[in-house]
């Protein structure tokens, strides 16, 4: 009985001294004043005997039962004085009061008319009013989004056992969900799992070719090009290309066979590093039409091309 005096009448801003009329109990002792720091923690473990306010009697239990019904919030009146279990309410932590959980204990308020939902430190008794299930701090009813109207409809669902130790007033309040999920004390954001969509064929590698050219001033002096680097994504030399197009075995002589890579700037330059199946042909001296393909056509001279 001596909790239930010191506790119960926290749910009426209408007291200031001596028993209240309504509840029959006075309001407990105010330990710190206002503007001065809140102490946190302290207090003690506690279940209680059943106890009778305002004419009705109520059960403490080691784990009640949910309950939905009106939420209300209590702040400057009950500021800085003594809960139940001997804690100091402060209006700015995440607080409530409730009639029969364990104390301190954690409570998940759901606010049914707006999906916000948030664990709660229980360390003190109320209200008893008979159609509300629990009192919560100011700053709890702002962050469950009912501080203006005064009162909402909640659900109220027992976690478990606080501990006495310090404040948990941060990681309370980052439990607040507004998604419309329950709230829990070890939130985590949603795990992201990558996946491998069809991606669009990468770009194949263009084939540099190599091709003859006559053996002038100009081809002679050009500098030999410098090899790309292993990595760069250049094909190496030594690695068999295509035949060149375009080429026809049909009617050339001669177009199916190798021939060796001559080159009038390295002549004894060894085999060249792939098949090359063009057959070049150079026209007599008395022919005026350039390269003729017919019979009569002799081998051109190997000094006068160069493989690049």
């Amino acid at each position: 009985m001596t909790a239930i005096a010191l506790t119960a009448a926290n749910c009426s801003s209408n007291v200031r001294g001596g028993i209240d009329p309504k509840y029959g109990v006075a309001p407990s002792p105010k330990v710190v004043a206002d503007g001065q720091p809140v102490p946190k923690g302290g207090g003690r473990q506690m279940v209680g005997k059943p106890y009778t306010v305002a004419g009705r009697t109520y059960v403490p239990n080691e784990t009640p039962r949910p309950v939905e019904g009106l939420a209300s919030w209590y702040g400057p009146s009950f500021h800085g004085r003594l809960t139940a279990n001997g804690e100091v309410f402060d209006r700015d932590s995440i607080a409530a009061a409730h009639t029969t959980m364990p104390l301190p204990s954690y409570a998940r308020v759901t606010n049914l008319q707006n999906g916000h939902s948030m664990i709660v430190r229980v360390n003190d008794r109320g209200p008893f009013h008979g159609n509300r299930v629990i009192d919560v701090s100011e700053r709890a009813a702002a962050a469950l989004g009912f501080r203006q109207a005064g009162t909402a409809r909640v659900r109220v669902e027992y976690v478990g056992r606080a501990s006495t130790n310090g404040s948990d007033d941060r990681i309370l309040l980052a439990s607040l969900r507004t998604d419309g999920q329950p709230a829990t004390l070890t939130n985590t954001g949603p795990t992201m799992i990558a996946q491998a969509g069809p991606q669009p064929n990468a770009p194949r590698q263009a084939i540099a070719l190599r091709t003859y050219e006559p053996d002038t001033a100009v081809y002679a002096s050009r500098p030999a090009t410098a090899q790309p680097s292993a990595g760069s994504g250049a094909v190496a030399g030594t690695v068999p290309l295509p035949p060149e197009r375009p080429f026809d075995l049909g009617t050339i002589p001669g177009a199916a066979s190798p021939v060796a890579r001559l080159s009038s700037a390295a002549p004894n330059t060894g085999a060249a590093s792939r098949p090359v199946l063009a057959g070049l042909y150079e026209a007599p001296a008395s022919a005026q039409g350039g390269f003729q393909k017919t019979g009569s056509a002799v081998p051109a001279a190997s000094s006068k091309f160069v493989l690049r």
